[in-house]
């Protein structure tokens, strides 16, 4: 739900107003002069403000340029029954994107309110344009397991059905998330992507949901969850099947009813958002052993797309090794290292287990070590026949420290991941780190 705020002298225009924006949807607030309302944007964090030109105190003029100051995305309309042309002008150049003059039809205003409202979406959906497009783009592969699900994806794009992506991890469920979206009906729309294990259970219900003010300690200000961010677009669940219990009933909900509350809040929010989830484990797995709810499996594999490890499509990597390789050498600013056909047999052989992740990191490693030519000696230590990932190996000749010490770290992993049968929370506690802390250096080093 967008929050408008409307400022001016005149109470009635401020009842009126309120009572007309509420009853189209929206959620709205008000302030009698320029001093509440900057009080008031800094607590609810408007998607725009209306304005009266002429007030006590402080103009128009004024609060649209401390407005500006402090919160640069705000929109900002301004209304006058002194419309002229100088008036105008003035008010543009402080900010505003609008202009409209007293007395005005309801729908005239309506009408420019939805306008500066979807020129905020389409701003939002530029800054992410690039992203976007960058992970469509790094889509790599075309083997039959890749153009398989290349055909899933333009079948499920353009409906509004749920997705889960299920797969190892590094498979790229993100990438193919995005691709979704980016050939959707809702491509101009917001793609926001919320990783469910990376959070506790409660920073992940306001993370999602949002909260109100003094909804918990630390909670200063009303906040936007990524539903009410995602409106209209799509929402990436990664990680799904790490959410708490308590959550996956509010999820349930959202996906059955369209509708949720703020953390400490009691008011309906409706929302509009297509929801593609991921996760690695076995849900139905997990639906056996009563950690995952059956009623929301059955809401979330809707359609499901298994990504194939890149054991099964090792015809993709001399495509995935070139374009990892033109990316990083262009990060770099050098030319393109030529990669030696000694190294490309270590890339065959090697199992993949952190998937493509693993292999982007690995190539980037190599870019950055080699001159002209990539060779074995360039490529991680646990990817050459001979590595023992938890023998105490040597340091790669000419290796800076930082270099040895993630070499020994990967390696201390691996081993500790490969006593612990798998298990992170285990390798977690050999190793005297947190399960998330793990967690970030699996993904690091494209550890599965």
């Amino acid at each position: 739900m967008e929050r408008i705020l409307i400022v001016d002298d005149e109470k009635n225009y401020l009842v009126v107003l309120q009572a007309l924006l509420a009853e189209s949807g929206y959620e709205v607030f008000t302030a009698n002069g320029g001093a509440q309302a900057l009080a008031q944007a800094a607590e609810d964090e408007p998607d725009l403000v209306i304005t009266d030109m002429r007030m006590p105190s402080m103009t128009g003029v004024e609060l649209i340029r401390r407005l500006k100051e402090r919160f640069p995305d705000v929109l900002i309309i301004v209304m006058t029954a002194y419309g002229t042309v100088e008036n105008a002008v003035e008010a543009m150049k402080a900010g505003a994107v609008d202009y409209i003059s007293k007395p005005f039809e309801n729908t005239e205003l309506l009408l420019t309110v939805q306008k500066a409202l979807k020129m905020r979406r389409l701003l939002a959906q530029n800054r992410l344009l690039k992203e976007e497009l960058k992970g469509f783009g790094e889509i790599i592969g075309d083997s039959k397991a890749m153009r398989e699900v290349y055909e899933l994806i333009d079948k499920v794009a353009a409906t509004r059905a749920t997705v889960l992506l299920t797969g190892e991890s590094g498979t790229g469920k993100e990438l193919i998330a995005r691709a979704i979206h980016v050939r959707s009906p809702r491509a101009e729309e917001p793609f926001v992507a919320v990783n469910c294990m990376a959070l506790t259970e409660t920073l992940l219900e306001s993370e999602l949901f949002g909260h109100e003010k003094g909804s918990f300690t630390g909670a200063s200000t009303r906040r936007k969850g990524r539903f009410e961010v995602a409106h209209g677009g799509t929402l990436f669940l990664d990680e799904v099947g790490e959410m708490g219990s308590a959550l996956q009933v509010k999820l349930l909900r959202v996906l059955q009813e369209r509708t949720f509350e703020r953390v400490g809040g009691n008011q309906p929010i409706k929302v509009d958002v297509r929801i593609v989830a991921a996760t690695n484990r076995d849900l139905a797995v997990a639906v056996e052993e009563g950690s995952f709810r059956e009623d929301l499996f059955y809401r979330l594999n809707v359609v499901r797309i298994e990504l194939p490890p890149l054991s099964k499509r090792k015809e993709d990597l001399p495509a995935l090794v070139a374009h990892f390789v033109n990316k990083y050498a262009a990060e770099v600013g050098r030319t393109a290292p030529e990669v030696s056909q000694e190294a490309m047999e270590v890339i065959y052989q090697h199992p993949w287990p952190g998937n493509v992740r693993e292999l982007e990191n690995a190539i980037e490693r190599a870019v950055i070590l080699a001159g002209g030519r990539i060779t074995p000696s360039d490529l991680p230590l646990e990817m050459r026949p001979t590595a023992d990932p938890g023998a105490d190996a040597a340091p790669l000749p000419g290796a800076s420290l930082n270099e040895a010490l993630e070499d020994l770290e990967q390696r201390m992993i691996l081993q500790a991941l490969k006593q612990a049968d798998g298990v992170a929370a285990h390798a977690a506690e050999a190793l005297g780190l947190t399960k998330s802390n793990l967690a970030y250096k699996l993904k690091k080093y494209g550890i599965s």
